[in-house]
């Protein structure tokens, strides 16, 4: 599990296609809608906003589902 990330980080994550990488923008504690999506995001429980290498693409991520890389 990812404890302390901060913007630029690397991470990875899986997802149906396999593992996928990408950097940390920034951490949410407020819920926030990205791409139609919401993400419940709080203080007591952050998620965090990454940008996939591959595709470029936002998405809001659980702490515990991103592994930091580097």
């Amino acid at each position: 599990m990812a404890t302390s990330l901060k913007r630029g980080d690397t991470v990875r994550w899986k997802t149906s296609q396999g593992t996928t990488s990408g950097k940390v923008e920034k951490k949410l504690t407020a819920p926030t809608k990205i791409k139609g999506h919401r993400a419940a995001a709080s203080k007591d429980n952050p998620e965090y906003l990454v940008v996939s290498d591959k595709s470029g693409e936002k998405a809001a991520h659980k702490p515990g589902s991103l592994k930091k890389t580097r």
